[in-house]
């Protein structure tokens, strides 16, 4: 027999709560393979099987937290160890079932009664004490049986139920679906057998099912159907707050509480580097195998900024100021399960591509929950794509010790004035965005804000990353 074990997922994680268990008790599962989900104040990860065995028990319920070290479950080798005990207590009142039917029938009926009884433990017992009616059909079942020697016979099916039933629980696509995601289902007429999974071992998530019901319906009616709303399956539901959301609440209280917001916003010209980006796309993706988007550019931009505004890329430790020796910036990844903000270390030092290649690597690792904790820790400032999902701008939300922010907006193609070399106006077509700076008011004021935004903005609109992209 060996142990599951919470083990230590960072220097300052003390306890993780169980959200799923990705195996059940009988099943086979080999070494490093996925066992089950753990939540904790830093990550969502998957605790892999230490050894290849069968899982014996299952010692920590879902939704419930334990320190690190805690013993999780139990892998042995064989038949799993609740079937043990599950026949002991039948054995006792089967063995005066047994009498009854013995005395009449024949000595021979006597050696069989054992092993019809443990067949017809899950099954039958129940309603055998509960109706002595019933169970005249099946002492008669077994006489008959007698001459045509049909016990064996009906102990096969008896015994093939429930092990037939088990890997169905266990690999049925229900395990990966939850019941919000099934009701939203049946609200949508989508089978869900024609949707696949893109959550963790393949689980069916809800985006999966819109882009499915979308799908459909752009299929058989007009382009304008592929942006109606569909209504949510969490209408009128409760729910209980995860790990994970409950920590971001209490941090991001916290956070407001504790110091001063606020936010400064600046309009820039990224049509350079949009060109830019059309240019040296192809030679990119061939050698990194992702595309380039404007994420490096603005990531770049604001570290190299940072060098020369220390007081953005610092933090308040009770009456000092630390400012920071490199800069590590934490950039939003948007997951199920709530936010979270991965690190590039030494961000200034890097190149677009390495950029790019981390940005890529960590945001794919953080949705899968295959980030390590101390890929989360340790940034010193942070980066917020909030126009992903199309939006101008906002006011994100400083989360203490970081003292600053910067949120980009969708990049957007509008009319513009611009001013040639001459000094020349003239309207035309320009890629615009937003670049919003939220920052603790106790350490940085509003100049030195728009001093950083300044240089970011200027960094952006020469756009001489040439000698920065890593090609």
């Amino acid at each position: 027999m060996s142990e599951v074990t919470l083990p230590a997922l960072g220097e300052s994680v003390t306890e993780g709560t169980v959200t799923r268990w990705l195996k059940n008790v009988g099943d086979t599962v080999a070494v490093d393979e996925p066992l089950v989900e753990v939540s904790t104040d830093k990550v969502d990860t998957e605790i892999p099987s230490p050894v290849a065995g069968v899982l014996q028990q299952i010692l920590v319920a879902e939704d419930e937290t334990v320190a690190v070290g805690a013993v999780l479950a139990i892998i042995g080798d064989g038949a799993a160890a609740p079937a043990a005990p599950a026949a002991a207590p039948v054995e006792a009142p089967a063995a005066p079932v047994a009498a009854p039917v013995a005395a009449p029938v024949a000595a021979p009926v006597a050696p069989a009664a054992p092993a019809v009884a443990p067949v017809q433990v899950p099954t039958f017992t129940s309603p055998v004490v509960a109706a002595p009616v019933v169970a005249a059909p099946i002492v008669t079942a077994p006489v008959v049986a007698a001459p045509v020697v049909a016990a064996p016979v009906v102990a096969a099916p008896i015994v093939t139920a429930p092990v037939v039933a088990s890997p169905v629980v266990a690999n049925s696509d229900a395990s990966y679906v939850t019941p919000l995601v099934r009701k939203l289902a049946n609200e949508t007429g989508v089978d869900l057998n024609t949707v696949v999974g893109t959550g963790v071992g393949g689980r069916i998530r809800k985006e999966d099912l819109l882009s499915a019901a979308n799908g459909s319906a752009g299929s058989s009616a007009a382009p304008a159907a592929a942006h109606q709303v569909v209504a949510s399956a969490l209408r009128g539901t409760t729910e209980p707050m995860s790990r994970l959301r409950k920590v971001l609440a209490e941090r991001a209280v916290a956070s407001m509480v504790s110091s001063a917001q606020l936010t400064t916003v600046v309009e820039v010209d990224v049509t350079r580097v949009a060109q830019l980006r059309g240019k040296v796309q192809s030679a990119f993706v061939a050698k990194n195998g992702i595309k380039l988007n404007f994420m490096p550019f603005f990531t770049l931009a604001a570290a190299e900024a940072l060098t020369a505004h220390p007081k953005l890329n610092a933090s308040i430790e009770g009456e000092n100021i630390v400012y920071h020796a490199s800069e590590n910036i934490s950039f939003a990844v948007d997951t199920e399960r709530g936010l979270l903000t991965p690190v590039i270390r030494d961000a200034s030092t890097l190149n677009l591509s390495q950029i790019a290649l981390q940005i890529a690597d960590m945001a794919a690792r953080t949705r899968e929950n295959k980030l390590k904790p101390d890929e989360l820790g340790g940034g010193t400032f942070t980066l917020t794509n909030t126009g992903s999902r199309g939006a101008l701008f906002d006011t994100p939300v400083v989360f203490l010790p970081q003292v600053a922010i910067l949120g980009t907006g969708v990049v957007t193609k509008r009319a513009a004035v611009v001013t040639d070399a001459e000094g020349n106006e003239s309207i035309a077509i320009r890629s615009m965005v937003y670049l919003a700076l939220s920052y603790d008011h106790r350490l940085v004021d509003g100049a030195d804000a728009s001093r950083f935004l300044v240089d970011v903005k200027a960094r952006l609109e020469a756009a001489n990353f040439e000698a920065n992209l890593g090609l």
